[in-house]
């Protein structure tokens, strides 16, 4: 064993005695102990067992001959891409924001535009040691004794258990990206673009709907050499660029990372795509860790809500990632066009799962092609509406269309459109086995009632 090895196997001993000894008694469900969360929906958070797993942050192994990384679950993607790139690979899927961690793209979904080839982040996975909740520690894989747990691990929320390690699937690099943007005026032809450039030679794909008859298509390539490179880190705005550059050059660290100096175009809400601002907050404060930390302030003390009330207008927070089936992804953007109108909206490619290999929590067909959408920003009206209507019609179109949507934020779902979403009997047979005293809150409790 590697002296990383019995580092980490220390870690889990002490873990495993903390929480043997703190949950004794205790009545109160588990949670986990974090500074910080890529989670948007509010929380009545009551008491919790916190569990501190700030320790399983290391980047244990990388084998870039078997095209492999192992890491511990508390790793953030920036602490992960620092060290595989200098070895020359990447994670075949690495989630758009710096501080997303390994374990929590894992329990959840993470995406990017290596989607289109290599599915979500679980998709990736090749093995997990999982914490339940009475600490034992379980290793799975898709073909061992546990491999119900591996595959009903993602979409889980921490409501299972808690990954401690992960194997996750690396793509070797090469030093600079090139980038061709693709513009479209009918989001017919945008689409079906889409499923051309998916089956091509491209390296990255994903796209941006600016409006109605403006629509790009990012197709992204790995090169050695590059004629000139573009910084989106700091003066200059990448998502601006699509527009105005159909060729760009960046280097891979820079292109994995092109969308979190601004959070995709959500600075715009901090001011911070006005060049005075930029200055004043500098470089070091441009990224979605800065942004996560002002959104949760303003979510606990309303201010952008009491403002809003002040002017006449009523809000509403709509944040949120749907995968549609590609056939239906044009009848999906004319529906928000329509009833939620926020722009701009990301658009990422997403292949579904090999056969045999299907998650049980999010259960997407086999091989088939699906369209992510991403829309983030407030819906303002000048009547009131019941609470959550814009992300109710959100959800009922996603079910009406054969789509599914992620946890992350806000939901509204009823219990039996839940159930028949996220496979809830599977689930309770998850949850018997492997949390039979019901120490983890239930999936439906932690995601729509929000406990």
């Amino acid at each position: 064993m590697t002296p990383d090895g019995f580092a980490h196997a220390r870690r889990r001993a002490e873990l495993a005695a903390a929480l043997h000894a703190g949950a004794a008694g205790s009545a109160a469900p588990l949670g986990l102990g974090k500074r910080s969360s890529n989670l948007f929906r509010d929380r009545h958070e009551g008491a919790k067992h916190r569990l501190d797993l700030s320790g399983f942050c290391h980047v244990l192994d990388i084998d870039t001959a078997a095209g492999w990384v192992d890491v511990e679950g508390l790793t953030t993607y920036e602490q992960l891409v620092a060290q595989t790139l200098p070895r020359g690979v990447m994670p075949a899927v690495v989630p758009q924001l710096k501080t997303i961690t390994v374990g929590g793209a894992a329990a959840g979904v993470g995406i990017e535009a290596t989607s289109f080839r290599h599915g979500l982040v679980h998709d990736t996975l090749l093995e997990l040691d999982v914490l339940l909740p009475d600490g034992e520690v379980l290793h799975c894989t898709p073909d061992n004794a546990h491999r119900d747990l591996f595959f009903g691990f993602p979409n889980s929320y921490g409501t299972l258990g808690y990954a401690l390690r992960l194997r996750l699937r690396t793509l070797p690099v090469k030093p600079y990206v090139r980038v061709e943007h693709v513009r479209h005026e009918l989001s017919g032809r945008f689409f079906g673009d889409l499923v051309t450039q998916s089956q091509g030679s491209a390296d990255f794909v994903d796209g941006v709907v600016f409006g109605p008859q403006q629509q790009v298509i990012n197709r992204a390539s790995f090169v050695d050499a590059a004629p000139w490179l573009s910084d989106y880190s700091f003066k200059h705005i990448y998502y601006r660029s699509l527009l105005d550059k159909p060729v760009d050059y960046l280097t891979v660290h820079d292109y994995i990372w092109r969308w979190d100096t601004d959070w995709f175009w959500c600075s715009k809400n901090l001011y911070a795509q006005h060049p005075l601002v930029r200055r004043l907050l500098g470089k070091d404060r441009l990224n979605s860790r800065t942004y996560t930390r002002v959104m949760r302030w303003n979510a606990r003390w309303g201010l952008t809500r009491r403002l809003a009330r002040l002017r006449g207008r009523f809000t509403e927070s709509v944040i949120q990632d749907v995968d549609i089936p590609i056939a239906s992804a044009p009848a999906f953007l004319e529906f928000l066009m329509r009833e939620i109108g926020i722009l701009p909206i990301w658009i990422c490619p997403v292949r579904g799962p090999a056969p045999g290999a299907e998650f049980t929590l999010y259960p997407l067909a086999p091989g088939s092609l699906y369209v992510n959408f991403g829309f983030w920003d407030v819906v303002e009206t000048a009547v009131a509406h019941e609470p959550g209507h814009f992300n109710r019609l959100v959800e009922r179109e996603v079910m009406r269309l054969g789509g599914i949507k992620s946890l992350y934020s806000d939901s509204f779902f009823t219990p039996d459109a839940f159930a028949q979403t996220y496979a809830m009997a599977r689930y309770q047979a998850l949850k018997a086995k492997y949390d039979p005293a019901g120490r983890m809150l239930g999936l439906y409790e932690k995601c729509v009632l929000r406990a």
